[in-house]
C-alpha cells in the first residue's frame, strides 16, 4: 500500500474540535496494541492533537504467525527472514501555536535513525483529516509500504528503533502537557 507522502504544511481547519471529539468518542482503547495504550492516552490528553491510528509494529517469522504479536524477537540466530508490519503513529494536529510546536518537535525524531524513521503524511488520512501526520518506523527503502520482508539482524535493529521512537515521543509529550 503506497500511502506515505512527504510532509505537508499545516493548514487552517475550522472543524478541528468537532473532528477531534468524534474521533475520540469512537476510539476503543482495547483495540490498541497494548504497548501503545499509555502513549495514545497521553497524546489524546493534549487539546491540540489526537490519534487517528497507531500500530506498535509486529514481527512475523517461522514459529510466530500472530499478526498482532508484540513480544520481542527471540534472541536466536536461526531466523533468516522476518516479515515486519510497520510501526506508526498517525496524528492530527490543530493549527495553533501548540500544534505547530508539536509538529516542530516531531520533525526531530527521524534523526534518531534516519535510515528507518520517517515523518510525513499519508494521502488517504489527509483526504479525510487535514493536518494528519504519520511518524513511522520502516526501512527507508520500504517507506511506502505497510510491511516488508527483512533479515533477522535488520529486524533486531528495527525493534530497537521502534522502542526508541515511542520512548522519545512519550518524553517529548511531557513538555507539551
Amino acid at each position: 500500500m503506497e500511502t506515505f507522502t512527504e510532509l505537508k504544511a499545516i493548514v487552517d481547519n475550522p472543524a478541528y474540535l468537532e473532528q477531534r471529539q468524534q474521533t475520540l468518542a469512537a476510539m476503543q482503547t482495547d483495540m490498541l496494541d497494548q504497548p501503545l495504550v499509555e502513549l495514545v492516552k497521553m497524546i489524546n490528553a493534549l487539546p491540540h492533537c489526537f490519534t487517528l491510528q497507531s500500530c506498535y509494529g509486529h514481527f512475523l517469522y517461522n514459529g510466530q504467525r500472530d499478526p498482532y504479536n508484540v513480544e520481542p524477537l527471540p534472541l536466536v540466530n536461526t531466523l533468516h527472514s522476518v516479515t515486519y508490519k510497520i510501526a506508526y503513529l498517525a496524528l492530527c494536529l490543530d493549527n495553533s501555536c501548540q500544534g505547530r510546536s508539536l509538529l516542530d518537535d516531531l520533525r526531530h525524531i527521524p534523526a534518531l535513525d534516519p535510515e528507518n524513521i520517517q515523518l510525513g503524511c499519508a494521502h488517504w488520512f489527509w483526504q479525510k483529516q487535514v493536518n494528519s501526520y504519520v511518524l513511522q518506523v520502516e526501512p527507508e527503502r520500504f517507506r511506502y509500504h505497510d510491511r516488508a520482508q527483512i533479515g533477522y539482524q535488520e529486524a533486531l535493529q528495527l525493534q530497537e528503533t521502534r522502542t526508541s521512537v515511542f520512548r522519545e515521543v512519550k518524553e517529548m509529550l511531557t513538555v507539551h502537557m
